[in-house]
C-alpha cells in the first residue's frame, strides 16, 4: 500500500496559539526573512507546516525553467489523518509568495488525478512565460488530498474522504488556506484572485465557477476534463473499439499499437486537411472552421485488400465509434464527439489511443490512467479487479453516478459567477483525450440556461491543431492571463487572443471566441491581422 503523505515536523517547534488571533502587521512593517519562517509557528491541530523559508532569487535556472525571483516559500498538509486502508492522507499545499508581490492571488490547477505536489509557479504545465509567480503573483498549488506514484495513480479511490478531496475540497480548503497566510505574511489580502489550469485545472476551473463561484475574479480553464467520470467510460469504450480489430499476440491478447499504423494515421490526417484545410480562406495546415468539416473515414477506405494507400473497413468502423464517442445500446450519446483534425498523427494520439507496446500488455494511456480512473474513482464502490473490457454500456453506467454527482463540473447554471467574475475557458481541437463536442455542448447549455448575456463573462477558445494542454500542429503559444487580467480589472473582453506556436514558425492567428471562427480576409499569410473572427 503506497503511503500518501509523509509529514516532516521540521517547522512547528513553537505554537503561538495566540498569535492566530492578532492582527497582521502591515505591510511595511514585513521583515521577509523573518516573517516567512514564522509563519510555520502558527500552528492548528488541521495543519502541519513542513517547510517555511525565504528562496533567494534565482536568475539562471536550469534549462526549461524561467528565472525566479526571490519569495517565501511554505509547504504543508491539511486536515492530516490516517485513510480508510490504513494510509496516511491530508491535503498537500506549496504556496510561494514573492517579495515583490503585486496583490494578486492565483491558485494553480493540478492534472491527472493529482497526487503529485507540483511547484507553485503558476506556469500552467510550462505552457505560461512568464509565469504568474515571475510577474509577482503568489501562487498556491495542491496535491488534491493524496500522495500518488504518478498523476495517473488512483488507488486513494478507496478512501472515501480522499474522493471528497480530489472532487472538490482540496481547491476549497487550499484556495480559503492560501489566502490566510497570504495575509500574515503581506499585512494585506489579496486583491483580486485568479486560478489557472489545464486538464484536471481545467475541471477545477469550471468547478470553481459552479460550486465556488465567489472565490476567484478570474478563471483560466484550459482543456477541462469536466466529466471525468464520462471520459473514464469514454476511455474503456476506446479499447474495446480498438482490441476488437488488433491483432493478438500468443496468448490471445489484443496488441492496441497494431490497430493502426503511423501511416494509416497520417493518410487520415493529410485527408482530413484536403477536405477541410480551406474552409477558412486559407489552406495554411490549420482547421479553422472545424464545424463545416465534413470528413467521414470511409472516403478512405480500401475497395479491396488493405494497402498503404486506404484503410479496411474494420479500420474505418473503428474510427467513427471512437470519433463518436461511447453510446449505449440505444445509440444515445454518453459524452460527447471528438473532431477529425490533424492531430491524429500526432505521437499524442498514439501515446493515449494505442501506445507503442508490440505485445499484449498494453502501455496506451486509455489503459493507464483511464482504466485507473475506472476502477478506483469513478464506480462506487470502488472496484479494483474490475475488467474495463466487460464495462457494459447500457448496465455500468449507472455504477458512476454518484462520482458523476461528486466531481464533475458539468452544471450549466452560472449565474453568480456571471455576476461576479470572468472565465476564459479553451480547448484543443485536437485533444486526443477530451471531447470537443462535450465541451460546445456545455457552454450551449449554459448560453441557454444562464441567458445570451453570459457570453460577457465566460467565453470558450478553440485552437485548431492543439493537443492535449499544448502540442501538435498548432498556435498553442498565448497568453491567457493577460487576457483574463485585462477582462477583469479593465474591462477589456478577449474578443480575439493573438496566438503563435514553434511548429509554424514566423505565424500568427488569431484564436475567436466560439462559436465564431477565423476567416482569411486576403493580405499577408502570415499575420493575425488578416483573419476577421466570424460566424
Amino acid at each position: 500500500m503506497i503511503t500518501r503523505i509523509n509529514i516532516i515536523h521540521s517547522c512547528c517547534a513553537a505554537v503561538l496559539a495566540t498569535a492566530f488571533a492578532q492582527a497582521p502587521a502591515a505591510a511595511g512593517e514585513i521583515a521577509p526573512a523573518s516573517n516567512c519562517e514564522a509563519l510555520a509557528e502558527h500552528a492548528r491541530s488541521d495543519i502541519i507546516f513542513e517547510t517555511a523559508e525565504l528562496v533567494a532569487a534565482d536568475p539562471a535556472p536550469a534549462e526549461n525553467r524561467e528565472p525566479l525571483s526571490e519569495h517565501c516559500l511554505v509547504r504543508g498538509v491539511l486536515d492530516p489523518r490516517l485513510g480508510a486502508d490504513g494510509a496516511r492522507y491530508g491535503i498537500g499545499f506549496e504556496l510561494r509568495m514573492p517579495t515583490a508581490w503585486n496583490g494578486r492571488f492565483a491558485f494553480q490547477g493540478g492534472g491527472g488525478m493529482d497526487g503529485v505536489l507540483n511547484p507553485a509557479l503558476g506556469d500552467i504545465f510550462g505552457t505560461l512565460m512568464p509565469s504568474a509567480l515571475a510577474r509577482g503573483f503568489a501562487v498556491a498549488s495542491t496535491d488534491g488530498g493524496h500522495r500518488g506514484r504518478t498523476m495517473a495513480d488512483a488507488s486513494f479511490g478507496i478512501d472515501q474522504q480522499a474522493r471528497l478531496d480530489y472532487a472538490f475540497n482540496a481547491l476549497d480548503r487550499v484556495t480559503l488556506q492560501a489566502r490566510e497566510l497570504i495575509a500574515r505574511y503581506y499585512g494585506a489580502r489579496p486583491t483580486r484572485s485568479y486560478l489557472l489550469g489545464c486538464s484536471n485545472g481545467g475541471r477545477q476551473g469550471l468547478l470553481a465557477a459552479q460550486r465556488y463561484p465567489r472565490h476567484f475574479d478570474g478563471i483560466v480553464a484550459g482543456d477541462p476534463a469536466f466529466k471525468l467520470t464520462q471520459i473514464a467510460m469514454d476511455q474503456a469504450w476506446n479499447v474495446q473499439v480498438i482490441a476488437r480489430i488488433a491483432p493478438q499476440d500468443e496468448s490471445g491478447r489484443p496488441i492496441l499499437a497494431r490497430a493502426f499504423s503511423d501511416a494509416d494515421l497520417r493518410l487520415v490526417a493529410d485527408a482530413v486537411l484536403r477536405r477541410c484545410d480551406g474552409l477558412d480562406g486559407l489552406a495554411d495546415g490549420m482547421i479553422n472552421d472545424w464545424r463545416a468539416c465534413g470528413f467521414d473515414p470511409g472516403e478512405l477506405a480500401c475497395a479491396g485488400e488493405k494497402t498503404d494507400a486506404c484503410l479496411s473497413q474494420a479500420q474505418v468502423a473503428a474510427l467513427r465509434d471512437l470519433h463518436t464517442g461511447p453510446r449505449n445500446s440505444a445509440g444515445e450519446p454518453l459524452y460527447g464527439a471528438f473532431a477529425y483534425d490533424t492531430g491524429i498523427a500526432e505521437p499524442a494520439w498514439r501515446g493515449i489511443r494505442l501506445g507503442t507496446a508490440e505485445t499484449g500488455e498494453w502501455n496506451a494511456g486509455d489503459t493507464i490512467i483511464g482504466f485507473a480512473n475506472l476502477r478506483y474513482y469513478a464506480l462506487t464502490p470502488p472496484d479494483p479487479a474490475f475488467d474495463p473490457l466487460t464495462f457494459d454500456f447500457d448496465r455500468d453506467v449507472k455504477r458512476t453516478r454518484q462520482t458523476w454527482a461528486l466531481g464533475d463540473a458539468d452544471a450549466t447554471y452560472l449565474e453568480t459567477f456571471a455576476r461576479h467574475g470572468k472565465m476564459i475557458v479553451y480547448h484543443g481541437l485536437s485533444d486526443q483525450g477530451m471531447a470537443t463536442g462535450a465541451l460546445t455542448d456545455w457552454y450551449e447549455q449554459v448560453v441557454v440556461d444562464t441567458g445570451a448575456s453570459v457570453r460577457d463573462s465566460v467565453r470558450l477558445f478553440l485552437v485548431p491543431g492543439m493537443t492535449h494542454c499544448g502540442g501538435g500542429r498548432s498556435t498553442d503559444r498565448f497568453d491567457m492571463l493577460d487576457a483574463i487580467m485585462a477582462w477583469v480589472e479593465e474591462g477589456r473582453a478577449p474578443d480575439r487572443i493573438l496566438a503563435t506556436g514553434k511548429n509554424f514558425p514566423g505565424v500568427a492567428r488569431p484564436l475567436c471566441p466560439y462559436p465564431l471562427v477565423a476567416r482569411y480576409q486576403g493580405g499577408d499569410a502570415n499575420a493575425a491581422a488578416s483573419f476577421v473572427c466570424r460566424e
